[in-house]
């Protein structure tokens, strides 16, 4: 599905990234592999910091032409701090897309990896729009002070819910070159960060855990991310693809009562 296409995977070390890294690179593909932390699992490594702008900028110069899709996968957990979840999670992941698209080859996907923890977007839009206003020259951790984020892994949930409503945003903004963006959003996924995400949700995860059969894994998420990178998703734009074992069908279910 993949053989003699480049892929630019970010969060590589570990989790959804690394095991994205495996798929791509088993179905033929090269992996070019961006993270804080070093690993050989990519063809090609860069190391960076999508909290510092500098870094950014840094990794944009150095990548090579030509990659056919960039799966958006580096992220911090809710028990980061509030400012820095959102320089990573939103911020630095926009100003990585937009910098490095003019790089990318004509027809390229591009994969951000949300969660369900953005299910929430319609009922949050006002804080949806003021994040997306925020750069790195604002005054992010005052926002987050002023808006609570760092309470019940607020940060986290909203840092989310504007990712998948900026790809929505910008399901056509590279149509001429036929760019297309979409998210996929999983469910508790046993990561690293798991406990993570245990510790901030508290009752809130006992509740899905009643509900789920089992936590998502890795090999769940990434042939959803290797899919929407593929040719064969070329006609969906602007998605956010659930991949949550049916917990948003749950959640759909409890409001509407059906």
């Amino acid at each position: 599905m993949h053989k003699g296409r480049t892929y630019i995977v970010t969060g590589v070390t570990s989790g959804i990234g690394a095991e994205t890294c495996q798929a791509l690179k088993s179905s033929g593909a090269k992996v070019i592999g961006v993270d804080r932390n070093k690993t050989d699992i990519a063809d090609e490594f860069y190391l960076a910091d999508l909290s510092e702008p500098d870094s950014i900028a840094d990794l944009i110069e150095c990548l090579p032409e030509g990659a056919n899709g960039l799966a958006n996968i580096a992220g911090l957990p809710p028990t980061a701090p509030a400012d820095l979840l959102m320089k990573v999670n939103l911020i630095g992941l926009r100003d990585f897309t937009n910098g490095v698209v003019d790089k990318l080859a004509d027809g390229a996907s591009i994969v951000n990896i949300a969660s369900l923890a953005g299910f929430g977007w319609p009922d949050a839009m006002t804080q949806v729009k003021e994040a997306l206003a925020l750069e790195f020259s604002s005054d992010v951790t005052g926002f987050c002070a002023a808006n609570k984020l760092d309470e019940g892994g607020r940060s986290y949930f909203l840092s989310k819910e504007a990712l998948i409503v900026w790809t929505m945003q910008n399901r056509w903004t590279w149509r001429d070159r036929g760019i297309r963006m979409n998210t996929v959003s999983p469910g508790p996924v046993e990561t690293p960060i798991l406990k993570d995400f245990l510790e901030t949700l508290g009752k809130r995860a006992e509740e899905d855990a009643k509900v789920m059969d089992r936590p998502g894994l890795p090999s769940d998420i990434a042939p959803v991310v290797s899919f929407l990178l593929s040719e064969g998703s070329g006609w969906i734009r602007g998605s956010n693809i659930a991949t949550d074992g049916g917990m948003s069908s749950h959640i759909m279910s409890e409001v509407h009562q059906f």
